[in-house]
C-alpha cells in the first residue's frame, strides 16, 4: 500500500464522521504523516484544504436533508453547527442559497462528490529535477509563528513576505550569504517532532548572526531539487502543485517529514527565478 492508498484511508474515515467529530490528527495519522504535511499535500492534491473539502461535503449532504424536510436547526446541529446563522453563512456560501430557500421544490443545490485519490497519467509537462544530498546546514533569518489551521496559514505567509520585503531587512543578510548556497529562502520549518509550533522563515543560508536575527538549523536531507521561472506567485505554486500531482505519485520517492524550501534566485514578481527543494526519502 502507498501513500495513496494511506489518503484514502483518511478519506474513508472523513465520511464516517461527517455528522460527527473529525479530528485532522487522526485523518494524518491514517495517512501516516504529520498534520502538518497532510494538509499541505491534501491541498495540492485536492485542489481545496481539509477544512474546506469537509465543510462541501457536509453542505452537499445537508442539501439532500433539507430537500427531505428536515428541519433546519436539525441539520444544522446534525453537521456540527450550534449556531443557525454560522450554518446558513456557511451553507450559503456552497450553494448560493439560504437553508430555508434549499427546502423548496426545484431549486438547484450544489454537489460535492466524495474524493478519491489515484495516479493519473498525463505527461502534459516535462519535470526535470536534480537529486542531491546535503548535510546540515545554518540558516540566518526572521520567522513567523503560523496558525495551524491551513486557511489562515495560506494567507498568513504572503503577508509575511510582504512585511519582510518592505522592512528593508532582507538586504541586510546578502553580505553574510553563503555564497555556495546562494538566494534568498523561504523555509517551513515544520516536522513531525515539531508540531506545537509552526514557523515559517525568511532567510539565507549562513553559518553568521546578525543583530535582530535568529539562526535556524536545516537538517540533513535528500532533496528534489525543481527549477522554474515566471511571474509569482503563480508560477511556484503551479509548478508545487505539479510535483505533489505528477511527479511525487510515480517518482519512487515519499515525501520525507521534513523542513521544506523554496529558494529565490531572482525575487523579481514579474519575472522569478526559484527552485523548490522537495525531501524525499525511499518507498
Amino acid at each position: 500500500m502507498d501513500w495513496l492508498d494511506h489518503f484514502n484511508d483518511s478519506i474513508a474515515y472523513v465520511e464516517e464522521n461527517l455528522d460527527g467529530v473529525i479530528e485532522l490528527e487522526e485523518a494524518a495519522r491514517l495517512a501516516q504523516c504529520s498534520s502538518y504535511h497532510y494538509q499541505r499535500m491534501f491541498s495540492y492534491i485536492a485542489g481545496v484544504t481539509f477544512a474546506g473539502y469537509i465543510r462541501r461535503r457536509r453542505m452537499s449532504l445537508a442539501g439532500v436533508d433539507l430537500q427531505k424536510g428536515k428541519k433546519v436547526i436539525d441539520v444544522a446541529l446534525k453537521y456540527g453547527y450550534d449556531s443557525p446563522t454560522s450554518f446558513n453563512r456557511v451553507f450559503k456560501e456552497i450553494h448560493g442559497i439560504t437553508p430555508q430557500e434549499a427546502k423548496q421544490a426545484g431549486v438547484k443545490l450544489t454537489s460535492y462528490p466524495m474524493l478519491t485519490f489515484k495516479i493519473t497519467v498525463k505527461g502534459v509537462h516535462a519535470m526535470e529535477y536534480q537529486l542531491v544530498e546535503k548535510e546540515a546546514f545554518k540558516v540566518a533569518g526572521v520567522g513567523i509563528e503560523l496558525d495551524q489551521d491551513m486557511e489562515k496559514y495560506k494567507k498568513m505567509i504572503p503577508e509575511f513576505w510582504s512585511k519582510v520585503s518592505a522592512s528593508g531587512e532582507l538586504q541586510k543578510l546578502f553580505p553574510i550569504m553563503d555564497q555556495a548556497n546562494p538566494g534568498v529562502m523561504g523555509i517551513s520549518m515544520m516536522t513531525s517532532k515539531i508540531q506545537e509550533n509552526w514557523e515559517y522563515v525568511i532567510g539565507v543560508a549562513s553559518d553568521q548572526i546578525p543583530a535582530g536575527f535568529k539562526q535556524y538549523e536545516v537538517p540533513a536531507a535528500k532533496w528534489a531539487i525543481f527549477s522554474g521561472s515566471g511571474p509569482m506567485p503563480g508560477a511556484i505554486q503551479e509548478m508545487q502543485t505539479q510535483i505533489f500531482t505528477e511527479w511525487l505519485p510515480t517518482s519512487g520517492f515519499e515525501y520525507a517529514e521534513l523542513p521544506d524550501i523554496e529558494l529565490y534566485l531572482d525575487a523579481n514578481p514579474e519575472d522569478a527565478h526559484f527552485q523548490i527543494w522537495f525531501p524525499v526519502r525511499v518507498k
